[in-house]
């Protein structure tokens, strides 16, 4: 039975594409992979970005999310238009998200993330998303990285935001699961395996601390994976079209009160892109530009139920 109602979500999901139903998803196989990184509360930006393509008709096919991204791209795709989303950041604050603890695993936990979700998110399922999804995370044992994208919405983006060394590691099919950003800081590489092309990779860069140095531990922990990040990110450059970076430097990752101006730095950086967009879908990929390739790797691919 189980089985049977999988296969007859994915049948009403495909159905909603053919129709057109979706005015974020593109007729005929046109439109752009969006590929959101990490950044936590930076990742508001991410709201920007989806409002000027959205402003502008620009298609989007396919969005892969990592972190923040996961959780900004399940949500837009779940339903919720970019003025939804913008209302809903200016709201959430990092209680909404995480409640203290004490573990050898993390100093927070983010079941509250559970309750949240559900009350965002217009649809539960990938089936159901009216643009196909792709959510990383990363095995905690082997360090590989898993892709979701069937079966249920909400421990897939809590796995996927489950920073080390802050959240508890998320337990899904026996496998414990952390951020993805350690195996795909910006998810190119999942949209090309998706069929995506071209990939538009939107990457929130910039340091963690300020001037005056490190607040606490999570400023720390935070800073070094900025600094690995940084050092190791030729291979999802590789699988994008074009990079884009809102100017997030000076906003903390738990800035949640500034929403407005990440959003708006969000917006910025999309509209500058704008000309290079938009020579995508005036021609055909195959006339001005030979189809990237999906990198040569096998990631995990799992499902939540």
């Amino acid at each position: 039975m189980k089985s049977l109602g999988k296969i007859i979500r994915s049948v009403q999901a495909f159905g909603r594409e053919l129709s057109g139903r979706s005015s974020g998803t593109a007729p005929s196989g046109a439109g752009i992979g969006l590929a959101l990184g990490g950044g936590f509360a930076r990742g508001i930006a991410h709201v920007g970005v989806l409002k000027v393509l959205e402003e502008e008709n620009i298609p989007i096919r396919y969005i892969a999310g990592t972190s923040v991204g996961a959780l900004i791209g399940a949500a837009y795709c779940s339903g919720l238009s970019p003025a939804e989303l913008e209302q809903v950041a200016t709201q959430v604050r990092f209680k909404h998200f995480a409640s203290w603890t004490l573990s050898r695993y993390g100093f927070a936990s983010n079941q509250r993330m559970i309750g949240f979700l559900n009350r965002i998110l217009k649809v539960k399922t990938f089936e159901e998303l009216r643009v196909p999804l792709a959510v990383t995370a990363t095995d905690f044992s082997t360090g590989e990285g898993v892709l979701f994208h069937s079966g249920p919405l909400v421990d897939p983006v809590r796995a996927s935001c489950a920073y080390p060394g802050m959240f508890l590691p998320v337990k899904i099919r026996g496998r414990l699961l952390v951020d993805g950003m350690l195996s795909y800081a910006v998810p190119t590489t999942p949209l090309r395996l998706m069929g995506a092309d071209p990939v538009l990779a939107v990457h929130l860069k910039g340091r963690w601390t300020t001037g005056d140095g490190p607040r606490h531990l999570f400023d720390v922990i935070g800073q070094c994976f900025a600094i690995a990040q940084e050092m190791n990110c030729s291979v999802w450059k590789q699988a994008a079209d074009l990079v884009i970076e809102p100017d997030v430097n000076g906003f903390k990752y738990d800035g949640f009160e500034h929403a407005a101006s990440l959003v708006h730095a969000g917006e910025l950086v999309t509209r500058a892109a704008l000309p290079e967009i938009r020579k995508w879908l005036e021609s055909e990929p195959s006339n001005t530009r030979a189809p990237r390739k999906a990198p040569s790797v096998n990631p995990v691919t799992m499902s939540a139920d």
